[in-house]
């Protein structure tokens, strides 16, 4: 884990992710709220791609929580079976779903809290949620945000929560909304788990990595 970096440093690191890409954005496929929190938390421990192929279908009937109950548990499973967990996962989707009609009248909640309380949405999914529908500058930490965050000295921290407060305190205001966009792809592109492309990094000389790789 590298020390933290200063302010100064993070500003030019994210100036140059922001050139590089000015609007980032996620990659799971939705059409509004509710499809996003069930792309969301469909995603654990699946890829993005992977979950695209899943919901393309799933969507395509099924884009508010009332008619992915009349889907019924039977649907929403053959539609998702190439994803990983997917049994239990159908089950969250439906029960998240007849939470949301009878307590929320079918609209998804715009609190952390709320959305935690449904089931199989953590903090990443509802913080993902709270950034990428209502534009709140939430931090939604994965496994690429943990290893980009500790690597690079950006927010470095024992476990995600410490990575995301880190991510609050540390990161320039004017950069927050889109921050953990730019860490996730930098994560999945460049700053890979095994073999991590330092030649060709925008930030390489900016970055204490020790182990960069030749």
């Amino acid at each position: 884990m590298s020390k933290q970096l200063d302010y100064h440093t993070i500003r030019e690191i994210f100036e140059r992710f922001q050139e590089a890409q000015p609007e980032p954005e996620g990659e799971l496929e939705h059409v509004n709220a509710y499809t996003l929190v069930v792309a969301v938390a469909l995603s654990a421990q699946a890829t993005d791609a992977g979950v695209n192929r899943a919901t393309r279908g799933l969507f395509a009937v099924a884009d508010t929580p009332q008619k992915m109950l009349d889907l019924g548990l039977e649907g929403v499973t053959e539609h998702i079976k190439t994803i990983g967990l997917y049994r239990q996962k159908a089950k969250n989707v439906m029960k998240l779903s007849q939470i949301l009609v009878d307590e929320y009248g079918g609209e998804v909640p715009n609190s952390r809290a709320a959305l935690q309380s449904l089931p199989g949405v953590g903090r990443k999914t509802a913080n993902v949620v709270l950034n990428m529908w209502w534009g709140m500058p939430a931090q939604a930490v994965d496994t690429h945000i943990f290893r980009v965050g500790n690597r690079t000295g950006i927010c470095p921290g024992k476990d995600v929560v410490a990575v995301e407060r880190a991510l609050e305190d540390h990161v320039p205001a004017d950069f927050q909304n889109h921050a953990h966009h730019w860490l996730i792809l930098h994560g999945r592109y460049h700053c890979k788990a095994r073999k991590p492309m330092c030649p060709t990094c925008l930030i390489r000389d900016l970055c204490p990595y020790e182990d960069k790789t030749q």
